[in-house]
């Protein structure tokens, strides 16, 4: 599989803008999958500060 099939399967591959020019790329997204493979929780729009935390938390409530 191609990595563009993978992102787009993943729904990441989106319409963005920089300066007033838009172009395709990946949106910065987080997925905690379980280990059967299921995804347990989604993060889109990731900003880095804090987001540790709310992943650790996240993984806390799974168990």
């Amino acid at each position: 599989m191609k990595k563009k099939e993978i992102v787009e399967k993943y729904g990441v591959w989106k319409e963005k803008s920089m300066y007033g020019k838009k172009y395709m790329g990946i949106e910065r997204t987080t997925f905690i999958i379980d280990e059967n493979g299921k995804i347990e929780n989604i993060f889109p729009k990731v900003k880095v500060a804090g987001h540790i935390d709310e992943i650790l938390k996240s993984i806390k409530e799974m168990k």
